[in-house]
């Protein structure tokens, strides 16, 4: 074998041999070539992006490039079992203890003869983000993963992480600088399926039907390869830590005490739940049964809620890991969207477009997309029958690039235009000949014409005109300056038509009744979507004083251009004309739609979506979540029924594009108005209650056995009447039961809400 340190990476390479996956969750899963992946390890952001995780900020690993070694590609863009497409035959060991790379290194040189006896290959070493260590080798057909892990402890001393073993499981990227060897044979792609896995055998492709079934299968059981978390941390990081405070993992006769200890701590954290604790547990080579009896032990003792030296782990994890108190601004436009995965016309709208541009441009176009198809009409999952009502602000600060907006939505708004000016041209010439007739001439007849773009700054009465003559299509505005609006006097102001836009998400009814000629009357169904741009400044004006309590801030849909202080000039590309006339072609499809839509898997996605967001706003008492959850909830299935339009049918991109609208919206309208509603809830002396921080669940921090005065003692801000309604809530959830009248105990039933965000 040769020697491991130092040897220079290769610069060529024609296959791709393992896929990467962006800065965040929702990013490509495409397959990367050798320059792909040397250039992202060499990218300036990643290297600091691991500095600040050295440092403490744990919470932005989760930013990290993500690659997967074990499998070079899968199938519809979906990282799982069923879905891979390449499996490779080799195994990633990922070792948690930190610091002992040079020494794995010099080890495996030691040893080399005996590897290649037992038929493995050291083809890559690194230094992970938290100075742990990964080696990949290349298995012989027939070798098990954990006959591989098994070897690997043995030459090593050290014990790798038994759960890195499929072929989906993927690794965070770290700078190049992190490489201690790489072999010109990480990048020939083997894809002979020859590690088998434990439970479920690496596969080639599947077919569709499988894939499908794999994928529903998941959804409805979340597989067991997440990573399980206590406030966002990890439960591995936590026995880690525990193991550095508690004279290091256990040595030969002391393993079945040390584990009981273990065990004994991690239970008020785990909700006292054996499943969970059986899960997370370390097994240092004990069968499932001895790891079964030492946790039967520790839980049969009285609980006694998080140890001091439990609560310094934790707490020593969570240091410098959290942003504000409902995230920042980069957090929330983290996403990535992959633009082949998109359908006709959404895709298109995207060439050219700076990739950090990509959310903000879709949430643009979206109102006017659901405008298009005003003829469709989807069965939500509470039963209840929607319209696609749909509004969006873009905000972002002068000289942010919004326009790039504007130049999209220009082009999907022609048919609008075209249909629109011919109308206009009728109106004008009605006008002309009313004020052109002589006195004793009978007044031209109103042509009525149908006119879907109205001006944002529309005058109510007109805009009643325009709604009545529509006859419940759809109209649609475009504002470029939201402080214009907000600044205009009269009939047009934000204001005055601040009850009509709450309305229009719902289809509601609005009207006003005047004796003057001169003045619209009646009432209509109010079916109204609008885009607009503008500055943090506007929009916080906008949504001034009780302004955000009362409903509209829940309905619309923000999106934030990129921060662009200080940045480079951003690089347009061009559409072309054929960009163009595809997007001319989804607006077709969008406007031929027409009847009530079924969309089984939609509504079951985001009803299960919006319940877990429940279940962490209730744990954790978050009011301000648990108010914007139902209707991000509402705008990502709306996103989501555009996007099977245009696609044609129901696919689970289609469901994955839902959700991760639905994420967004909440995450930004939390971020943008949180804390205003906190304030406003608190003037209205409902039950005001702030978070303890970020992927804090004041649940999870309560012993297994509570009082009133240790709930009140988390939540000192609430009032004594909003900690009974918790309990209440908690115990009609089934979470808790009564023991006496102050005292509580958790059950089984409380479902443990996955860290995935």
């Amino acid at each position: 074998m040769k020697e491991l340190s130092n040897i220079p990476m290769a610069t060529t390479t024609q296959n791709p041999v393992f896929t990467c996956i962006g800065r965040s969750f929702g990013a490509p899963c495409e397959p990367a070539t050798r320059e792909e992946w040397e250039a992202l390890r060499n990218e300036e952001w990643l290297r600091q992006t691991c500095e600040r995780i050295e440092k403490g900020e744990e919470g932005l690993k989760q930013r990290l490039s993500v690659w997967t070694p074990h499998c070079a590609g899968f199938a519809n863009n979906h990282r799982s079992i069923a879905d891979a497409q390449k499996p490779l035959s080799r195994l990633m060991l990922d070792f948690d203890q930190k610091g002992h790379t040079d020494e794995i290194v010099a080890k495996l040189e030691a040893e080399s003869e005996l590897l290649k006896i037992r038929g493995l290959e050291v083809l890559f070493i690194e230094e992970s983000v938290r100075r742990g260590t990964h080696v990949l080798v290349s298995v012989p057909e027939g070798m098990t993963a954990e006959e591989v892990q098994q070897i690997m402890q043995q030459l090593t001393g050290f014990e790798p992480d038994k759960a890195v073993k499929d072929v989906s499981r993927c690794i965070y990227m770290v700078p190049a600088d992190h490489t201690r060897f790489v072999s010109d044979k990480m990048f020939m792609a083997d894809t002979t399926p020859t590690v088998q896995e434990t439970g479920a055998a690496n596969r080639p492709a599947a077919s569709e039907a499988t894939r499908n079934e794999a994928s529903e299968l998941a959804e409805e059981n979340p597989s067991e390869s997440e990573t399980p978390c206590f406030k966002g941390i990890p439960y591995s990081l936590i026995i880690n830590e525990w193991w550095q405070l508690n004279g290091g993992v256990p040595q030969e006769g002391e393993r079945n005490v040390k584990l009981h200890q273990l065990a004994v701590n991690l239970r008020a954290i785990c909700d006292n739940r054996k499943e969970v604790l059986m899960q997370v547990m370390p097994r240092f080579g004990l069968s499932e049964a001895e790891l079964h009896s030492i946790v039967d032990s520790a839980c049969k003792e009285e609980p006694k809620g998080i140890s001091k030296l439990m609560k310094q782990v934790v707490d020593s994890l969570s240091e410098g890991a959290g942003a504000d108190e409902w995230g920042d601004e980069e957090e929330a436009n983290a996403l990535t969207i992959n633009v082949r995965n998109l359908p006709i016309g959404l895709k298109e709208s995207l060439s050219g477009v700076p990739e950090s541009m990509h959310l903000p441009v879709l949430c643009g176009i979206m109102p006017l997309a659901a405008a298009y198809a005003d003829q469709v009409e989807v069965d939500y999952c509470d039963g209840a029958r929607q319209r696609l009502g749909l509004m969006t602000i873009v905000t972002g600060e002068q000289a942010s690039g919004k326009s790039v907006v504007k130049h999209v939505v220009d082009v999907w708004k022609r048919q609008f235009d075209e249909e629109d000016s011919l109308a206009r041209q009728k109106e004008d010439e009605w006008k002309e000949q009313k004020k052109c007739r002589k006195a004793n001439e009978k007044a031209p007849e109103d042509p009525h014409v149908l006119i879907r773009q109205v001006p944002i700054t529309v005058s109510c009465s007109t805009l009643l005109k325009r709604m009545k003559n529509a006859c419940g299509r759809t109209l649609f505005s475009f504002g470029e300056e939201l402080d214009t609006l907000r600044k205009t006097n009269g009939a047009g102001s934000w204001s005055s038509k601040y009850d009509i836009y709450r309305l229009g998400f719902d289809n509601g009814e609005w009207g006003q009744d005047y004796n003057s000629d001169q003045a619209e009357s009646g009432v209509v169904k109010v079916a109204y979507n609008w885009t607009m741009l503008g500055t943090n400044g506007s929009l916080n004006k906008c949504f001034a004083g009780e302004n955000v309590e009362n409903g509209l801030s829940s309905r619309i849909l923000i999106a934030s251009m990129p921060d662009s202080s200080f940045q480079k000039m951003p690089k347009y590309g061009k559409r072309s004309a054929e960009d163009e006339a595809q997007i001319q072609e989804a607006v077709n499809r969008l406007r031929n739609a027409s009847g009530v839509l079924d969309t089984p898997r939609l509504r079951k996605t985001m009803e299960r979506w919006v319940e877990e967001k429940r279940i962490e706003a209730v744990k954790d008492i978050d009011h301000v979540k648990d108010t914007y959850r139902k209707r991000a909830a509402v705008i990502g299935f709306r996103c989501g029924v555009i996007f099977m339009l245009l696609a044609g049918k129901e696919t689970k991109t289609c469901l994955d594009f839902a959700v991760m609208m639905a994420d967004y919206c909440l995450r930004q309208q939390m971020r943008t108005f949180g804390s205003k509603l906190k304030e406003q809830l608190k003037s209205n002396a409902q039950t005001p209650c702030k978070r303890t921080g970020k992927n804090t669940s004041v649940f999870e921090q309560l012993p297994p056995v509570f009082s009133r005065e240790e709930l009140q003692a988390l939540k000192n801000d609430c009032s004594d009447s909003g900690n009974r309604n918790v309990i209440m809530r908690w115990k009609a959830d089934g979470w808790i039961e009564r023991i006496d009248r102050d005292h509580f105990r958790k059950t089984s039933h409380c479902p443990i809400v996955p860290s995935s965000h």
